[in-house]
């Protein structure tokens, strides 16, 4: 038996109508490799599972008993993977293309690549900024969100950070991409062990591109596949929750690689954490009244 080319891992919660058609678009837009399609259902409420038991049989379904957080189903869908590449998905995406027989191509052209990240695009068809230079002390005031960055978007260390000063159009090392369409070398998970399960949600693609370029692997943007995403559908669901696990996350990536530590240092990064948290919390809260 032929060993798989790629094991797609999708995790999903509640969002059966973007599942059906990102899996569709897998079908329609997927030739020439072999490849497998494991979703991790959260626990959803909206038949996503009735749905991929009716429409997707090939499809490896875990169904969990309660929400198990982004890292650890996306680990469950992992060790039961077979293939030499593995693909984290989000559900509310849709591959363009044959975007992930040329991105496998490229890397089996480029064997230190470990992570390749592909270019999203947003719904109208926008570049949707999805690499980053690792974030820094500086990047909690000059992070996308950030009032800085907002009014003065052309500032260098906004720039610097969010990497928003090239076209996206072109090949590019870059210190870490989007979990939400990344594609790892197998070999990678090997050396390096599966995603941080204490991040139940964000920063676990930044801490695993750390690790990754930690061991000698490079990160690499690849725009010349392009995958839509219809960001933060899932999350958008509990707006609030989604703010705390960001900013948990936060400092649980600080404290796990920056922290040396010194309590005043800590202490004044949990407070611009717990800041930006409220901030985004009130503007979100007046944004929606």
């Amino acid at each position: 038996m032929n060993q798989l080319d790629l094991s797609i891992i999708i995790v999903n919660y509640n969002t059966k109508d973007l599942l059906e058609a990102c899996l569709k678009s897998i079908s329609q837009n997927t030739h020439n490799i072999l490849y497998e399609i494991v979703v991790v259902d959260n626990h959803s409420k909206d038949s996503s599972v009735l749905m991929i038991e009716g429409k997707f049989s090939a499809v490896k379904l875990i169904k969990n008993k309660s929400n198990m957080g982004y890292s650890k189903a996306n680990n469950q869908g992992i060790n039961i993977s077979q293939g030499r590449y593995i693909l984290l998905l989000n559900s509310d995406t849709e591959v363009k293309n044959d975007a992930l027989n040329k991105t496998i191509k490229f890397m089996e052209d480029n064997r230190d690549i470990g992570i390749c990240g592909l270019k999203l695009l947003n719904a109208d068809g926008s570049i949707q900024l999805s690499c980053r230079s690792f974030p820094t002390f500086s990047t909690a005031i000059f992070n996308r969100y950030s009032i800085i960055t907002r009014l003065f978007p052309d500032n260098k260390f906004s720039k610097e950070y969010l990497l928003s000063d090239w076209d996206h159009k072109s090949i590019m090392d870059v210190g870490w991409v989007s979990g939400a369409c990344m594609l790892i070398r197998r070999e990678v998970i090997d050396k390096i062990g599966l995603l941080e399960e204490k991040f139940f949600m964000y920063s676990e693609d930044v801490d695993l591109c750390y690790r990754a370029k930690e061991n000698g692997w490079r990160v690499v943007y690849y725009p010349l596949s392009e995958v839509i995403h219809y960001i933060g559908k899932s999350s958008e669901r509990k707006p609030f929750l989604s703010i705390f696990e960001r900013h948990k996350s936060m400092y649980l990536y600080y404290k796990k690689h920056y922290s040396r530590e010194i309590l005043f240092l800590d202490l004044i990064t949990i407070s611009a954490i717990i800041f930006r948290a409220l901030f985004q919390s009130i503007s979100y809260y007046l944004k929606k009244r």
